[in-house]
């Protein structure tokens, strides 16, 4: 009888590629999110906990050997970074930050220059190619800062958007192919992000191709993973509702609010936000892009927001300053000595100012980041003089773990019931500082 070697039994070969995929269906559920609404304010705002997995069964050596679960209190802050690391804090430095900061935020083009996905692919994705295991990903088109929406370039083939590398029409295979290769924890779809300006028609076109679009990168992902899917509609109220509803009908794992921080007021916020939340299930996180500073915070969780990216320390940090605003306590009144110190508004001071050139003291007493337990004022305010990196690390050290502060305050206040009370008291003062501040000049 005549034997053929080194030919493979077909029948086994097709038992090892059912075990692989039944294998790898596992990993995927492993990895799935999950999310819990724990508890209610008297309105929208909701505290919950949003849970993910780290790590890899990957065989390099410097992996974990077994996933790893994280657990994120919500409301919360997703740090800002620039390919996946933090504009100015190193590697190293980041577990000198608060626990509830290991939901990292990312733009995928970032990565439109230099590396390729096909090289990130290789090494095993973001964690392993930067040796983040015990941090989250999650991964979104815009980032507010150095990728920003360009309404009139983008087309019915993909959406423009300006970058540090000139404009870039980003189709949604193209978008997908940096997804795949990075491995996030969640990534958000593309979406065609309009300002408040524009017409009914062009919000119009941009929901249609949104919702065209969710629906090509959902084909598109051969992996799946946790998809938020993106929610646009500019500044009408009907096209958001719309946005939404359409949304919500997609096998997603969350959901993305987009196109807001482009010109709309503040009085015209809170109802388009509304629209939307109202139109979305309840057993979901929601997160939303442009939303930064502390006021406009408050008013997204009002609506029923969930997740928010730290944008506002970036520029903070960038332009020399430091919160300083109260989060223990409301302070009702202002003292003499906040109204004569120039560098400072009430929430945060600037440290190019010459008043911190000889204070001594840390940036906020009782604070327990690096910053304040190792350094003063003066020394952060000569680091700035003299255009000293160190300046930027030290404040957005601080920056961060005072704004994740202020967003446990939040979750604190939500739980307690009085977050209502909370964010009224908070606005006031900063309009009472403001006043006072005017009358002193």
């Amino acid at each position: 009888m005549r034997r053929f070697f080194g030919l493979k039994n077909p029948k086994n070969q097709r038992q090892r590629c059912t075990a692989e995929r039944e294998r790898e269906r596992e990993r995927e559920r492993e990895r799935e999110m999950k999310f819990a609404v724990k508890a209610w304010s008297k309105g929208r705002a909701r505290a919950g906990v949003l849970q993910f997995v780290v790590g890899s069964s990957s065989s390099r050596s410097n992996s974990p050997s077994h996933p790893t679960e994280i657990e994120i209190e919500t409301p919360a802050l997703l740090l800002s970074t620039r390919k996946g690391l933090p504009f100015f804090i190193s590697p190293d430095l980041l577990p000198s930050l608060p626990s509830d900061s290991h939901l990292l935020q990312f733009s995928p083009l970032h990565f439109l220059e230099g590396i390729t996905p096909e090289t990130i692919s290789a090494i095993g994705g973001l964690h392993e190619m930067l040796g983040l295991h015990e941090y989250g990903f999650a991964a979104v088109p815009r980032d507010s800062i150095v990728c920003l929406p360009h309404c009139d370039g983008t087309n019915k083939l993909g959406a423009s958007f300006e970058t540090p590398f000139g404009r870039i029409l980003i189709k949604p295979s193209e978008y997908i192919k940096f997804i795949s290769s990075m491995k996030p924890n969640s990534w958000t779809t593309l979406a065609d992000e309009v300002p408040a300006w524009v017409s009914e028609k062009r919000n119009k076109t941009s929901v249609d191709r949104t919702v065209r679009w969710l629906d090509d990168c959902i084909a598109l992902s051969s992996k799946g993973g946790n998809i938020f899917g993106a929610i646009v509609g500019g500044s009408s109220v009907e096209e958001r509702r719309r946005s939404a509803q359409e949304v919500a009908k997609r096998n997603v794992s969350g959901y993305w609010i987009g196109g807001f921080g482009l010109g709309e007021s503040m009085d015209d916020r809170s109802p388009l936000l509304n629209a939307v939340t109202d139109c979305l299930p309840e057993q979901k996180p929601r997160q939303i892009c442009g939303l930064g500073l502390p006021e406009e915070v408050l008013q997204g969780i009002d609506s029923g927001v969930d997740l928010f990216d730290a944008s506002y320390i970036y520029n903070l940090t960038a332009g020399g300053f430091a919160l300083t605003f109260p989060l223990e306590r409301i302070v009702r009144n202002v003292s003499d000595s906040q109204l004569s110190n120039k560098g400072s508004d009430g929430t945060k001071i600037n440290l190019n100012d010459a008043v911190y050139r000889k204070d001594n003291s840390p940036i906020v007493d009782g604070c327990r980041c690096y910053s304040c337990q190792n350094h003063t004022k003066a020394y952060i305010s000569h680091l700035l003089n003299v255009n000293e990196m160190l300046a930027l690390i030290l404040l957005e050290i601080h920056n961060t773990h005072h704004y994740l502060g202020f967003f446990r305050a939040i979750r604190e206040a939500i739980k307690g019931g009085k977050f209502e009370e909370f964010r009224n008291h908070f606005i006031e003062d900063s309009c009472d500082h403001v006043f006072a501040t005017a009358l002193s000049a």
